[in-house]
């Protein structure tokens, strides 16, 4: 089959890899439209040591599952751990913090930027017929901006700033706007002003961003710059919210978290069920944010693409 490859920091298109075979409680799943995520592209620079097929973001059709032939058909998204259900963790019901999982396309296991992969049948969720493909492919970064109010608490009179206004800073921002706070979303380039514009979500030029303003701050720039500039913007007492995933390494000053007495909270996977809610009835459509498609066997060029200075959603598609 045609995947994308990585291995050394170098990735590349193959046309010679095998079509994979479903263990014990998987399925095979043949990828409609896959996703290129920050993530993907930290990985490319050495982020973390993974070598094999990147991608996690996905929407594809159950084609083999032998212990629940029932399911094959259904068109699908995949939650990206695999857990073993048993270590402490997993016990405790923090199962993305397994101490065994593998990650799709992230940690010991292929992902979705290939014609077909494997996950567990309870990862694999269900799409309705009246969501698209397009907005199908969504669902994983949509659940990970629903994350952040799994784990704070936003009340309406809070003054909210997401700074970044790319691929997952626009879903984080379409998502606290349902919350009703007093939400403004640091943006750089022009068409991410208007998005947000056409979504009646306030907007601030980032060199305009004021200082011990903010009660909460969610960084989703994907930059080392980011973190100082959430830390300038956030109020004594307040909360920065971690979103970005990069390969360089922070500088912060810890006596000043603690003498202004700053919450960090590292913030990654999300609900897929509420994700598709969302989806299903409209509340958010984020089918605006796909900026290019590409066939799977251009998917240099797609990376390309999504690596330059303000790109939006990027999109890898078979046939």
């Amino acid at each position: 089959m045609q995947a994308a490859w990585l291995e050394n920091n170098t990735l590349r298109h193959r046309a010679d890899i095998p079509v994979p075979a479903p263990s014990a409680g998987e399925a095979l799943v043949k990828v409609r439209l896959a996703g290129i995520c920050g993530t993907d592209l930290e990985l490319v620079k050495g982020y973390y040591p993974f070598t094999g097929i990147p991608g996690h973001e996905f929407v594809g059709e159950i084609v083999a599952a032998p212990e629940r032939p029932d399911r094959i058909g259904e068109r699908v998204v995949g939650e990206i751990n695999i857990v073993c259900g048993s270590c402490r963790a997993c016990r405790a019901g923090r199962p993305t913090h397994c101490a065994r999982r593998t990650v799709l396309g992230i940690k010991g296991r292929d992902g979705a930027l290939a014609e077909y992969l494997c996950l567990p049948l309870k990862n694999l969720t269900k799409v309705a017929d009246t969501v698209s493909d397009e907005a199908a492919v969504f669902v994983e970064p949509l659940a990970a901006a629903l994350r952040i109010q799994e784990q704070i608490r936003i009340n309406s009179t809070d003054r909210v700033l997401v700074l970044g206004a790319g691929r997952l800073g626009q879903l984080v921002a379409r998502i606290l706007a349902l919350n009703g706070c007093e939400l403004q979303t640091a943006a750089k380039y022009a068409k991410q002003r208007n998005l947000l514009e056409k979504q009646q979500i306030s907007w601030i030029d980032k060199k305009a961003v004021p200082e011990a303003f903010f009660d909460i701050v969610v960084e989703a720039t994907g930059t080392v710059a980011g973190f100082d500039a959430a830390r300038r913007a956030v109020r004594p007492g307040g909360t920065i919210v971690l979103k970005s995933t990069y390969k360089d390494a922070l500088q912060l000053n810890p006596s000043a978290l603690v003498v202004d007495e700053i919450r960090l909270v590292g913030s990654r996977c999300g609900p897929f069920a509420p994700a598709l809610r969302l989806l299903q009835n409209g509340s958010v459509d984020p089918q605006d944010l796909v900026e290019a498609r590409y066939p799977l066997k251009d998917l240099l060029q797609a990376f390309a693409h999504a690596e330059q200075p303000g790109a939006l959603k990027v999109l890898l598609q078979n046939g």
